[in-house]
């Protein structure tokens, strides 16, 4: 059996607990929240994740289309670059999946014509964390932007209200 077999068959199972790890990375009332919520409108960021890892499973492993991976992963990195997670909390997920996949699949892995499959899902699950790692660093920085942007403009009004005004330049 190849290994677009394997994870096509164990799809929903593996989607699921890889969703359940994603969802424990949050504190335990924002876990059960999302979990139970499943109105869109009500739990934008559950449907987010679960929409998205749906997508990127099935992008990492058969279709490998790199333009969905880099929007799903940017719909779940920028949820969680705004949020309190480090950035190795904000990303890992993604190689949760490479865990994930290793421990469902199990005894399945060991047959040999299996190697060169799976080394190629290691390096496309790779390749999307390094992705990941650059969307969140993207949005980290540009949320330090908008603070610096944010207190220059704070100070500015309040020296114009105490008739101290001098010019700052723009960033």
């Amino acid at each position: 059996m190849s290994l677009k077999n394997l994870l096509s068959d164990n799809r929903s199972s593996i989607i699921k607990k890889w969703r359940d790890i994603v969802i424990s990375t949050y504190p335990i009332d924002t876990q059960r929240f999302l979990k139970k919520e499943k109105d869109r409108f009500s739990n934008p960021v559950g449907q987010t994740i679960a929409e998205d890892l749906e997508i990127l499973y099935d992008q990492l492993t058969s279709d490998n289309d790199t333009d969905k991976i880099a929007r799903s992963l940017d719909n779940i990195v920028r949820i969680r670059a705004v949020q309190d997670f480090k950035p190795s909390q904000a990303v890992g997920f993604v190689f949760a999946l490479k865990r994930l996949i290793k421990k469902e699949l199990g005894s399945d892995l060991k047959a040999d014509d299996l190697r060169d499959q799976i080394e190629s899902l290691d390096e496309r699950i790779d390749n999307a964390a390094l992705m990941a790692l650059d969307i969140y660093s993207q949005c980290r920085q540009r949320i330090y932007e908008l603070r610096v942007i944010e207190t220059t403009n704070q100070v500015s009004r309040l020296l114009e209200r105490a008739n101290l005004k001098i010019e700052i330049p723009e960033l």
